[in-house]
């Protein structure tokens, strides 16, 4: 299971939101790029680099942020937020993203995204599906829209996306722990795409009970920010599943 790390970014800070709302933030570092050093320095390999302004305005705003993080660390990142157009998604791969993270274009434009699919392939194209009370939310959290859940996602999957994460807004931000019933059905629905649990992801636990469920990644933000989770401790969690599976082979 990959530890992933969120970066927020609005106006060019790192911040995080309590269950989407704007007005609720809190700013944690002015400088990405030395959030981003510190996780590479500490065994983290995968960032999760999120445009608020970009999904507020219907376009990516801080590409250049991406550019520099990419060409001063090694992490693999996935860049989402504001991808609404080829120019967009082009933006972000030119300027060093590994994946492109989508949402709001999945359920507002799905020809769009399937075109996406068909030229970069699945496995370049992250699906982002946040919900709240059973709704699936768009345009950074502000929109809702009436499509079942799971109908959704067994549309993405058979329109060929291989990578999904799944916020339950209503956990995001409070440290309250994740939405493990709901990554249990999905992932017994959907055993071929490799799944990925974020929000309310608040201590070691929580990480071990969605390794235990079969979760491929978890995507951990505020309690790192927070300090309820430790670098350290997710460093050694890493190797000593590393080492327990090279015992096995």
């Amino acid at each position: 299971m990959d530890i992933i790390v969120a970066i927020d970014l609005i106006d060019g800070k790192c911040v995080r939101l309590i269950q989407g709302d704007f007005k609720r933030k809190k700013i944690y570092n002015k400088d990405p790029l030395e959030i981003a050093f510190l996780l590479e320095n500490n065994g983290i390999s995968r960032l999760h680099l999120v445009d608020l302004d970009g999904a507020k305005k219907g376009k990516v705003v801080h590409w250049k942020i991406l550019e520099k993080i990419a060409k001063s660390t090694h992490l693999i990142i996935d860049f989402g937020g504001g991808i609404h157009s080829e120019e967009d998604i082009r933006t972000v791969f030119e300027n060093g993203g590994h994946m492109a993270t989508v949402g709001s274009i999945a359920v507002q434009k799905p020809f769009v995204l399937k075109k996406w699919i068909y030229t970069y392939g699945g496995d370049k194209i992250l699906l982002g599906v946040d919900v709240k009370n059973n709704k699936i939310a768009t345009n950074g959290w502000t929109k809702f829209i009436d499509f079942p859940f799971f109908d959704f996602l067994q549309e993405k999957s058979n329109h060929g996306i291989k990578k999904i994460f799944c916020t339950d807004i209503s956990k995001d931000g409070v440290l309250l722990g994740p939405s493990f019933l709901l990554y249990k059905k999905i992932i017994k629905k959907f055993p071929n795409i490799e799944f990925i649990a974020s929000g309310g992801i608040s201590n070691m636990d929580d990480i071990d009970q969605l390794y235990n469920l079969g979760c491929s990644g978890v995507i951990i933000g505020k309690a790192i920010y927070e300090n309820k989770i430790s670098l350290s401790d997710l460093k050694d969690w890493s190797e000593k599943k590393r080492n327990k599976r090279n015992n096995k082979n």
